[in-house]
């Protein structure tokens, strides 16, 4: 008796737990919604290196969510709060869809910048604008998490800095001090050319051009040491070369001094030196 007593004691309280606990986990668990939030608080983008002509760019700002995966598209809430140089939507960005892909956990809020819209120039600087992009809840998904990762900022513009090419030593490779082997003097409009030429190879050597991507950057922000050694008949053939007749084209030279006055037109010939 005395054991049955002692057991009776010991179970009663473990099943009330139990019971307290199914019956917390069914007044706040709700199939319906998902929790949803930011992987990373910290985002940016700016034309520099992009041709001219391209006047617009999407930038996708992943999302991942907490919860089922739905066979349909599914929108996420957010509200938007200008930080840094007054941005306007629907005059210097749109938010262009939000949402979570089909059948996933993760999605993108998509952002649209527009080139011409957005103040500065070379000469005179460029405007940087930043909006703080938060998350609410909505008939799908329930911010979750810390409130950090309900947060995160995106900031734009149309400057144009030197490529983070460092030596072993750690020092800059290619800035407005120090003269690039194969590419003349620092400046952003060389840049800009350099990384045109290079997505131009995609079309012509598609399998160079994805292996040197996936080494260097899409944008060849990455370098190593500054070198295309690896590439570098490859480089000189369809990019240096390009680049040198660009350059030296008397009908190029008006519109690039009316976009870039300094431009210093001393872009060496890749072939100098070489004999037949």
């Amino acid at each position: 008796m005395r054991l049955y007593k002692y057991i009776t004691a010991l179970v009663l309280p473990v099943a009330m737990l139990f019971a307290a606990c199914d019956e917390t986990d069914y007044k706040t668990f709700d199939t319906s919604h998902s929790g949803v939030y930011f992987t990373t608080d910290t985002f940016s983008y700016s034309f520099g290196v992009t041709p001219i002509e391209v006047k617009e760019h999407t930038y996708y700002i992943p999302v991942n969510i907490i919860g089922s995966v739905s066979d349909k598209k599914r929108s996420i809430g957010y509200k938007i709060s200008a930080l840094a140089g007054n941005p306007v939507e629907g005059v210097h960005y749109e938010v262009a869809d939000a949402c979570i892909k089909p059948d996933s956990i993760t999605g993108n809020i998509m952002v649209t910048v527009f080139r011409d819209n957005l103040e500065g120039t070379y000469a005179e600087g460029y405007t940087m604008y930043k909006i703080q992009i938060d998350l609410i809840g909505n008939d799908y998904f329930t911010p979750t998490l810390d409130a950090e990762s309900q947060v995160c900022t995106f900031s734009f513009d149309n400057s144009i800095s030197p490529p983070e090419w460092r030596s072993a030593h750690g020092e800059k490779i290619w800035d407005e001090y120090h003269p690039h082997v194969e590419l003349g003097s620092w400046h952003p409009y060389t840049l800009i050319k350099l990384v045109e030429y290079f997505h131009a190879l995609e079309e012509i050597l598609p399998e160079t051009y994805t292996k040197i991507a996936a080494a260097y950057g899409e944008n060849l922000e990455s370098v190593p040491y500054g070198s295309f050694a690896l590439y570098r008949t490859t480089f000189e053939k369809y990019i240096y070369s390009k680049m040198y007749e660009f350059f030296n084209d008397p009908d190029n030279k008006e519109m690039i001094l009316a976009e870039y006055p300094d431009y210093p037109f001393d872009f060496p010939d890749p072939y100098a030196g070489t004999t037949n």
